[in-house]
């Protein structure tokens, strides 16, 4: 038995203990005679009390901390809440599970009126730290309850201690106003972060949230291998933080009927949300479910014609490519604006007069320069008036009413993924702009995309609602298999328009980009969110840096390891106002990224998460890791002091501004710090120092 084996222990009325698990997996216990129920590792401490309520403990430090009270959790019923169980019985168990070897405890509580509830938690010999907690309620009376929502975990955090500063969050969610997916919790602060639809077209998500402060954190989330409606809520409450994960869907739980939770965790971590979001896509991945590989041409940095907007003319397009060329950039994107109509994926004949004979010759043109082509598109949505719709009405999602989702910004109607005619006909198109007109990649866009409502379509005969909820990604696996199967090299761009990621599409995802982000801040946090649940070498894009702060901060994309992209416009911008127009001044800098950025390729490399925290490190740092180098990226407005170099290994490195190309100085991995001054950002690598 490892030091890492969890151990169980039921400390019952009596002061002697029953021990669960051999004598060298025990510690000392403190609690004897008041009826608790043990479940720890080295790391995290589950702790229940003979009414089933639950605290959590860090273990980890000189000594053990109590995150939590003992904190009811249970059902809300019309009029009243049943949130305590009289612990009728615990049952250990230990073996293998979907994610290794692990112990478990089952735990039963029976409540009044005839409700029961069942918790196995289990702590996994390869992931100290975190517990599975599979939940469920059983009706064991004789009446049917009315549900009004049920919860598989609730826990108020206690206050930080004043060392640690306060509390910070990340969420998974998806939210219509865009807003920073990692904040921090000040009073009032109340985010439901609902794995449904926060508006007609905003939806989806990763099942994760996490609450941090300086000196540990906690995670909650499911690991469901499919999409589920649940909320995983943070609220400020005081200098206490609610957290949890809920289920408020009202159902009628009948007599006998049992109804399980998704299997839910939790994960006492240090550090900010990186760590774990990352053992989230590990766990996930035990189950069959990760992101790809990228092609190496995924790496490569991107110009993009949404400059022009939609009304583009395809002159105008075909002039820029040779600066984009001389810049050193390699994809050429044809973006929104290119097709009839949204639906109708057809050349506009306005633009395109010899239909697929001029785009087929638009790609040989850029294929001829050795640069890459990839094209716009938006699945799933149709405009009214459009063909497709015409011809395919029958594929339309529908709510209960019969009243279909809509899709505000292109305004139209969105079409149902599950439904098996979507799937075929998108693939169809797939097929055709990457094998007959000879793209090398779609990029996939709209914040649609992320998440759908159930549908009603009684065409789709859909076995339930949710189909159309929890099988979105049966659509991106069509459409991914489709350009595959033509050409294995292409790349799969999706930009879900502002939203949170929904992690149960990214196995069908090769490139992830910002996603139109709203400062330099998103670009850096978007990027250390999307190398944790897509991998650390992960072809994360910055978007175009006309969208971060002061339209030019490629530092942010380059720094994070991400690659970098832009929309200019050249020699003319044709719009009256939001001019993206490459001026000579901005091209001197555009060279000097875009050739930074090509010099070093970190995106290739291993971003370094776990070393620092993007809430309480100042300054704001982030590290990548690649051929024995490590690249560091420093954030602040205006910085004068010592910066550490923290992952060196043991020896004397060398740190160069490797943007600047200026030598800073010598530093030993006993104390990695050097004094520093810059505006902005400061971008160095340190190298070990030569061997006499």
């Amino acid at each position: 038995m490892t030091a890492r084996r969890a151990f169980l222990q039921w400390l019952a009325a009596a002061p002697a203990a029953t021990a669960l698990l051999p004598t060298a997996s025990r510690a000392a216990l403190v609690d004897a005679g008041r009826g608790h129920v043990r479940v720890e590792d080295e790391v995290v401490g589950l702790h229940f009390d003979d009414a089933l309520r639950c605290r959590i403990v860090h273990k980890r430090g000189p000594r053990t901390q109590a995150l939590t009270r003992f904190d009811p959790c249970g059902v809300a019923l019309k009029g009243r809440h049943v949130d305590r169980f009289a612990l009728a019985s615990a049952r250990p168990h230990a073996g293998a599970t979907p994610f290794g070897a692990g112990q478990s405890l089952e735990l039963v509580g029976r409540a009044a009126g005839g409700l029961a509830k069942t918790i196995t938690v289990t702590l996994l010999d390869a992931f100290p730290g975190t517990a599975l907690l599979a939940v469920s309620y059983a009706n064991q009376g004789e009446a049917p309850l009315e549900l009004e929502s049920v919860t598989a975990v609730s826990h108020r955090l206690l206050p930080a201690p004043r060392h640690a500063g306060g509390w910070w969050t990340y969420s998974g969610s998806t939210h219509q106003d865009r807003r920073d997916w990692a904040q921090p919790v000040v009073r009032g602060f109340d985010q439901r972060n609902f794995m449904g639809m926060d508006a007609p077209d905003y939806g989806g998500g990763t099942p994760v949230s996490d609450v941090w402060r300086r000196d540990v954190g906690l995670a909650v989330g499911h690991l469901d291998k499919l999409p589920q409606l649940v909320s995983l809520p943070v609220r400020a409450a005081g200098d206490e933080v609610d957290v949890g994960l809920v289920d408020d869907t009202k159902r009628t739980l009948a007599p006998g009927a049992t109804l399980a939770l998704p299997l839910a965790f939790v994960t006492v971590h240090g550090g900010d949300f990186f760590a774990p979001l990352d053992r989230y896509r590990r766990l996930m991945a035990l189950q069959g479910l990760h992101a790809p590989t990228p092609p190496a041409s995924a790496y490569e940095p991107v110009w993009c014609a949404w400059g022009y907007e939609r009304e583009f003319s395809f002159p105008l397009v075909r002039a820029t490519i040779p600066k984009v060329q001389e810049l050193g950039l390699k994809w050429v994107v044809l973006d929104d604006g290119w097709q009839v109509r949204t639906g109708d994926w057809r050349p506009d004949p306005a633009k395109y007069p010899n239909g697929d004979a001029d785009m087929q010759a638009f790609v040989d043109e850029i294929h001829a320069r050795g640069l890459l082509a990839r094209i716009w598109i938006a699945p799933l949505a149709v405009a009214p008036g459009s063909d497709e719709l015409h011809d395919n009405v029958d594929e339309l999602l529908l709510d209960k009413d019969g009243v279909p989702q809509m899709v505000s910004w292109w305004n139209s109607l969105t079409v149902c993924p599950a439904y098996g005619k979507t799937q075929e006909r998108m693939a169809a198109i797939a097929r055709k702009i990457i094998g007959e007109w000879g793209f090398d990649g779609l990029k996939v866009d709209g914040q649609h995309l992320n998440g759908v409502a159930p549908c009603h379509n009684p065409a789709h005969h859909h076995a339930h609602p949710e189909d159309s909820t929890q099988h979105l990604s049966d659509f991106y696996k069509a459409l991914y298999d489709a350009v595959k199967a033509v050409k294995p090299q292409a790349v799969v761009e999706v930009c879900p328009c502002g939203t949170g990621y929904a992690f149960h599409n990214m196995p069908w995802i090769d490139q992830a980009p910002a996603s139109d982000p709203e400062s330099s801040w998103q670009v850096r946090h978007k990027g250390k969110t999307l190398k944790a649940l897509m991998g650390a070498s992960s072809a994360y894009a910055g978007d175009h840096v006309e969208l971060s702060t002061g339209g030019q901060d490629f530092a942010s994309t380059v720094g994070v390891g991400g690659v970098v992209s832009t929309k200019f416009t050249w020699p003319v911008d044709p719009k009256p106002k939001d001019s993206f127009l490459l001026t000579p001044g901005h091209e001197a800098h555009w060279k000097k990224w875009i050739g930074a950025y090509n010099a070093r390729r970190l995106s290739q490399g291993t971003y370094r998460g776990e070393l620092y925290d993007i809430a309480f490190d100042k300054p704001e740092t982030h590290v990548v890791e690649k051929d024995g180098v490590l690249h560091y990226a420093f954030y602040a407005r205006d910085w004068h002091g010592p910066v550490m170099l923290r992952g060196l290994a043991p020896g004397d490195w060398v740190v160069e501004d490797w943007i600047e190309g200026r030598t800073l100085g010598t530093v030993n991995a006993a104390r990695p710090t050097l004094d520093v001054r810059f505006k902005d950002n400061l971008l160095v690598l340190a190298r070990r120092a030569a061997t006499a």
